[in-house]
């Protein structure tokens, strides 16, 4: 099945993306980039030269000011290359037809994002022309913030101007609102707090257990050792994803 549930990153290094990649290596194809500038969004994420892991493809929400120009630097660097799809704030593009074909001429999807702020009467023109709609059902920039339910109450009007157009729904997502947002018309959801914290603390407690017992062995079980820790590290992830899936096909 094609994946419909993407996890988000908000790293402010390396050092953390590279850790997010290990949890989630092997759990799912396809990462959802939260970009942050500060000035579009409070909060910064990715504002770094960040490097991209192969293993992964990746979909990029430019919550930014300028998104067109961090566009074009990705393109410079080749760094689009892994990039499925961008997905800049319809609320930060000036020339929308202009963007709509730049992304037809570069072969890619067209997506923008809305704020909960902005009413869909105001993209109801480019509808036809888009791929993808990311509904944000909270305000932007943190993970853990308060989910706004009333957001699912755009994708009806939208569906109406393009029944093709898939909507994505990114904030708040668990078991419980991934339901409420599948009944509303949603067909993809992104999760980042859900997804990347609240499974961390259980499982590193059992990887903290399994590592003490193996270190009483002999040194040939290493290698056993580091292939356990990289199965816990990664468990709360996929145990959280599964529940997720599992809620959603119910």
């Amino acid at each position: 099945m094609a994946q419909i549930i993407f996890p988000s990153l908000i790293d402010g290094n390396q050092q953390e993306l590279e850790k997010k990649y290990a949890k989630l290596s092997g759990v799912v194809k396809t990462l959802h980039l939260d970009i942050v500038d500060g000035r579009f969004a409070p909060n910064k994420s990715l504002q770094f030269k960040f490097k991209l892991s192969p293993q992964f493809r990746y979909d990029a929400h430019l919550m930014v000011k300028d998104p067109e120009q961090w566009i074009k630097r990705q393109l410079r660097q080749n760094g689009s290359k892994l990039i499925n799809v961008f997905i800049p704030h319809f609320e930060a593009i000036y020339f929308h037809s202009r963007y709509i074909l730049w992304m037809k001429k570069l072969k890619k999807k067209v997506a923008f994002a809305i704020l909960p702020e902005t009413n869909v009467t105001h993209l109801k023109e480019h509808l036809p022309y888009l791929d993808y709609v990311l509904v944000l059902a909270v305000h932007p920039g943190f993970y853990g913030s308060k989910y706004l339910r009333s957001e699912l109450l755009k994708i009806t009007p939208i569906k109406k101007v393009n029944p093709k157009v898939k909507i994505i729904v990114d904030g708040g997502m668990n078991p419980e609102t991934i339901v409420e947002a599948r009944k509303a018309g949603a067909d993809l959801f992104v999760s980042g707090s859900y997804l990347m914290n609240n499974h961390d603390n259980h499982n590193t407690h059992n990887t903290h257990n399994t590592h003490n017992t193996h270190n009483n062995h002999n040194n040939h079980n290493n290698h056993n050792i580091h292939n356990i820790h990289n199965i816990h590290k990664n468990h709360g992830a996929r145990k959280a994803l599964q529940e997720m899936k599992r809620a959603w096909r119910h």
